[in-house]
């Protein structure tokens, strides 16, 4: 399963204790293929850096990139299209840009700004991501 991952479900996931960490845990073992675009790794690096301090982004970044190389669970896209999907906010559109370009099966945020795309009949559709820990993984709420 193929899943893009918005900055609000990145930072929380980061801290072992939070409920968000059983998507990373999913996606250490191998449950989950992370689709990232150059814009996203951007966006994370300065959401995480201005809010959790550089090492942790240095963290993430080498981990991203080590999966990338060793273990098949990142794939990197290179969206040559801009869908413009996300009307409500257009910075937005880079996950939503990624999902698509990625094949994947799953946009997993907390913002509503993706709620147009429910029940479009297409893939990606995003999901909240208590939803996907209880359901798509099957994990205990």
């Amino acid at each position: 399963m193929i899943v893009v991952l918005d900055t609000n479900v990145v930072l929380p996931a980061l801290n072992q204790r939070h409920p968000y960490a059983d998507i990373l845990r999913a996606w250490y073992a191998r449950q989950l293929i992370w689709a990232i675009s150059t814009d996203i790794l951007l966006e994370y690096q300065e959401v995480v850096t201005r809010q959790s301090g550089s090492e942790r982004w240095q963290m993430l970044g080498r981990l991203l990139d080590l999966a990338a190389i060793h273990g098949g669970n990142v794939k990197r896209v290179s969206p040559s299209y801009f869908f413009r999907t996300i009307s409500a906010d257009r910075d937005d559109d880079k996950f939503a840009d990624c999902a698509i370009s990625a094949n994947a099966d799953w946009i997993v945020t907390s913002d509503r700004h993706f709620d147009p795309l429910i029940g479009s009949g297409f893939r990606p559709q995003p999901i909240a991501p208590e939803a996907l820990i209880v359901t798509v993984l099957g994990r205990p709420a």
